[in-house]
């Protein structure tokens, strides 16, 4: 999970300074010299990790912190606030062509995941109501253009790319007269991967952009290259000019130095983050959450955008009528569980949720196949099973089992686990109800 090993580290620093009732200037040094340890280890930039370490100890020992009520707490915010600035403040927003087409060119290094992400971008803005056109502008990689293809078909995305074509340049070209015969409002060139010294193919670039004049640059950096990716951002922006960057892989690296590092260096706004490789999996850059989650906070916003992204508006209607009425069965539970998998893995879910980044979720031993086993015994049941768990008998129980894999006690578990949180719904309808926990499959 990115992140993990810094969160980790920031967190036990800053534990010793909720444990103290005063703060001397001796104390905050030696928290702020274990957070500057922790951010080196998490392969920020050296220069970056001098600089916000001395601006935080400089507002903490020389303003009325350590006189003030929990002064403990108040260095955290002051943490919290430097990093918010650290990662750009406010969230940076893709800006649009006044007359469409709007052009994003996609560029970075080789592997470092453009194709991909000009595919879910691509998918998000059909999303929002626009027509985007994916253009394979990559002629030098063996089957880059099949991938681009299957991505856009995966994503139900039209992609242009000119069989036998040898120039990037002529491609774009081509693919702006095809946007405008077919209303596509959006085209997103996804470019050849180059590294940043070879010369000839940055010239190719800089060409594509003086002739194509992109509303957009966007780099696209491997997170897991840690300091390599603030180098290469550095190379591009020098050579090209960016207008923003998207950080990709970053749910891999559970350091992340990347990701605080790359704004800071280059003063280019992170505009995505790559979380893993399902469409919403490429989130928008929002600072705030971003430090949020970096101190252990949670990050409850993201975590209610990605529920309304996954959940049917109808049926959270019609189950919410279920739940008051006490008719809630395991059809509705099985529809509840596949949402919920749309919404990305438990582990990183559970990090957004306030106050779980104080847990160590591998010591919790997540779960993530729990659902599916879950899925499996309540589709081996009969529409009346699911709807009247009460029927079933052992020997529809052991068919049940059977059916799906499982053994009769997990099969229990399952039953005893949908009653419960019956129960616990049903509690929270009613004032001062609804105090009882309810076991969760997925965390042991």
């Amino acid at each position: 999970m990115a992140f993990e090993s810094l969160t980790e580290k920031l967190q036990s620093a800053f534990r010793r300074l909720r444990g103290k009732g005063l703060l001397t200037e001796k104390d905050v040094r030696e928290a702020m010299r274990e957070v500057r340890l922790a951010l080196l280890e998490a392969d920020v930039n050296f220069r970056i990790v001098k600089d916000f370490v001395a601006k935080v100890t400089e507002k903490a020992v020389g303003g009325s912190v350590l006189e003030g009520l929990n002064p403990g707490q108040q260095v955290i915010k002051l943490v919290n606030d430097e990093l918010i600035n650290l990662l750009g403040s406010t969230q940076s927003r893709l800006t649009f062509a006044s007359k469409p087409p709007t052009v994003y060119m996609l560029a970075g290094l080789n592997g470092a995941g453009k194709t991909t992400a000009a595919g879910k971008l691509g998918a998000q803005l059909r999303k929002q109501g626009h027509r985007p056109l994916l253009v394979a502008c990559d002629v030098y990689r063996p089957a880059a253009v099949k991938q681009l293809q299957v991505l856009g078909g995966g994503y139900n995305l039209p992609v242009f790319a000119l069989e036998g074509s040898r120039s990037p340049l002529e491609i774009a070209r081509a693919s702006l007269r095809r946007a405008a015969e077919n209303g596509e409002d959006v085209v997103i060139l996804d470019t050849a991967g180059r590294f940043h010294v070879n010369e000839e193919l940055m010239n190719e670039l800089k060409e594509m952009k003086a002739q194509i004049r992109p509303q957009e640059i966007l780099l696209v950096v491997d997170a897991m290259t840690g300091q390599d990716a603030v180098t290469v951002a550095e190379a591009f922006d020098r050579d090209l000019g960016l207008d923003g960057i998207i950080i990709s892989k970053l749910d891999s690296d559970t350091r992340g130095g990347a990701a605080l590092s790359v704004r800071a260096v280059t003063g280019k706004p992170v505009k995505f983050v790559g979380m893993g490789e399902k469409i919403e999996d490429l989130e928008p850059f929002y600072p705030d959450r971003m430090a949020q989650r970096i101190l252990g906070m949670g990050d409850i916003m993201s975590l209610i955008d990605k529920a309304q992204q996954a959940f049917d508006e109808k049926e959270a209607a019609e189950l919410e009528k279920k739940l008051r009425q006490n008719e809630m069965d395991l059809e509705d539970f099985l529809n509840q569980l596949r949402q919920i998998r749309k919404m990305g893995p438990i582990k990183n879910l559970l990090g957004m949720i306030p106050g779980m980044g104080r847990v160590n979720l591998d010591d919790a031993e997540v779960d993530e196949g729990a659902f599916g086993r879950l899925e499996a015994m309540i589709c081996s049941m009969t529409p009346q099973e699911r709807k009247n768990p009460a029927i079933l008998s052992a020997s529809r129980k052991r068919r049940i089992a059977a059916g799906s894999g499982r053994t009769v006690p997990e099969l229990n578990r399952l039953l005893k686990q949908f009653e419960e949180m019956k129960k616990m719904v049903k509690g929270m309808m009613g004032p001062g109800k609804g105090k009882r926990g309810v076991n969760l499959p997925f965390l042991r």
